[in-house]
């Protein structure tokens, strides 16, 4: 009976003789590409709305982009943290305190905030920034996620205090959001420039109307625009309160605009228990944001990922000519009623490719693909979430097998010996019987087979299965320098490498 060491050597030599047979005598090897893994992801082609994050065995792994805020021409500040040494995405504000913790529980992005009633965060805006200047400002827009663990009175999300110099006295300003019994309430103070209301104070209070559930995500907007006056507070895109900032207090009167004081620091989350997400202040008025929609009520449809999702081309991948891709496997996690799809093509070239030329042939994950071959290759993932938004599918790692024709030995022994306007080259077979025939390179410069003033015609020059041959037409007294190559038997486009390189100086008085 024979051992398992035995038995395996058998079967290697078995499958070696089967492809043998298959490939027509000639041998077919394997190779592999992979994109991913522990090598990481390479640049791609094209790439839209996806990210990378940690996946199996710490490799990055391919998802689709959340819908965080982004940062634009508009934005002041943006606190999102996916970055935990700097939740500070957007913003020429300087971190003065962070006493909140990352939660992966989020509505957006990897990460959230998790405040503790501990103190929360603050920033101080440099000159220049929305709360870091001193005088007449814009519109603005105070936008945030938010998930409180108890919403209880007093807590405070959204805290700025100042003071400015108004008709020769020292004025107090304040502009505050905090929960009153379940709902957020804003207070501001003194921030708008000759705004009096009809009872006489300077102070504006906006009051939510919807009451802030615990544990559950919802998104917040305070929005003042300078071109109408309008100020207004908005809970899921639905408007809860307003006023309007004008010297009449109504839609026909002029506008009071933003004056701020001195710079001071904007604390967030000060004395609150609960996560906040995607902290973001805007100098515009509220916009409803690109990637929600509304219903016809009004109220914003939130996904944490988008409904079209997300996708990938690969460049371009060089492989050999003639190769065969033979299947694409990837290591994946594709949770319920999300999805990826797969496509693959090739060509002997990449020029004049186009998005939909050549054609891509859609591929299943692990199994047989046909009818894909040249010398490059490209690979497109799409990546679909489930009808909620709520879950994303990943990709860790994508592996392409390919079978490819070997490259042929050259000659081991070169010879040239000149005549006159002529060099004759000869050469032994090739060893390797997948040798098919011979190019004949040439030209006048070391390792340099530039060659064109042959009869014969350009290098290389294709002499077919032979050991011998005469390049005529050079010039008497030149030197020229020669090499051989071998192209494969079963296709003439796969050529291996150069010989040693010869030389000869052909002459007048040589025969």
């Amino acid at each position: 009976m024979l051992n398992p060491t035995v038995r395996k050597i058998l079967s290697l030599l078995t499958l070696s003789l089967i492809s043998c047979i298959a490939a027509g005598t000639s041998l077919v090897f394997a190779k592999e590409v992979t994109l991913g893994g522990k090598e990481g992801w390479p640049s791609f082609e094209k790439e839209n709305n996806i990210t990378t994050q940690k996946g199996r065995f710490g490799y990055d792994c391919i998802q689709i982009a959340s819908n965080s805020f982004d940062s634009d021409e508009y934005t002041d500040v943006l606190i999102n943290f996916e970055d935990s040494e700097n939740v500070i995405a957007a913003g020429d504000y300087e971190l003065i305190q962070n006493n909140l913790k990352l939660s992966n529980v989020t509505t957006n992005g990897n990460a959230a905030g998790l405040s503790r009633n501990l103190g929360g965060l603050s920033i101080l805006g440099q000159p220049g920034s929305f709360f870091g200047s001193e005088g007449l400002m814009g519109s603005f827009s105070i936008e945030f996620w938010l998930c409180p663990s108890i919403a209880e009175n007093g807590e405070t999300i959204v805290n700025w205090e100042s003071s400015k110099v108004e008709n020769n006295k020292l004025v107090y300003q304040l502009l505050n959001g905090s929960f009153d019994k379940g709902r957020i309430v804003w207070t501001i103070s003194n921030i708008f420039n000759y705004f009096v209301t009809q009872q006489g104070n300077t102070d504006v209070i906006l009051k939510g109307s919807t009451q802030i559930i615990p544990d559950t995500w919802s998104y917040h907007v305070l929005s003042f625009d300078a071109e109408t006056g309008l100020l207004e507070y908005l809970v899921n895109g639905v408007t809860e309160d307003l006023a309007y900032i004008t010297t009449s207090g109504r839609e026909d009167g002029e506008v009071c605009l933003v004056v701020l004081g001195t710079r001071s620091e904007l604390e967030i989350c000060s004395e609150y228990t609960g996560k906040i997400d995607d902290f973001r202040v805007l100098r515009r008025a509220f916009q409803l944001p690109d990637f929600q929609s509304a219903d016809n009520a009004g109220r914003l449809d939130h996904f944490q990922y988008l409904p079209q999702g997300g996708s990938f081309v690969s460049k371009p991948i060089m492989i050999s000519t003639g190769s065969v891709l033979n299947s694409l496997t990837a290591e994946e996690s594709v949770p319920v009623q999300t999805e990826v799809l797969y496509y693959v093509r090739s060509g002997e070239n990449f020029f004049g490719w186009t998005d939909t030329y050549p054609e891509w042939k859609p591929v299943e994950n692990g199994e047989k693909i046909t009818g894909v071959t040249g010398l490059y290759f490209q690979v497109m993932a799409e990546l679909l979430p489930d009808g909620n938004g709520s879950k994303s599918p990943t990709i860790t790692q994508i592996s392409l097998d390919f079978s490819v024709l070997p490259e042929p030995l050259p000659p081991f022994v070169v010879k040239a010996v000149a005549g006159n306007g002529s060099v004759t080259v000869s050469w032994n077979y090739s060893v390797d019987d997948t040798a098919g025939g011979y190019y004949l390179y040439y030209g006048s410069r070391p390792g340099e087979y530039l060659g064109r003033v042959a009869i014969e015609g350009e290098s290389p020059i294709n002499v077919g299965n032979t050991t011998s041959f005469t390049v005529t037409g050079l010039e008497n007294g030149k030197i020229y320098y020669f090499a051989v190559a071998a192209w494969s038997a079963a296709d003439m486009r796969v050529v291996g490498s150069l010989s040693k390189e010869v030389f000869a100086r052909p002459l007048a008085r040589l025969k």
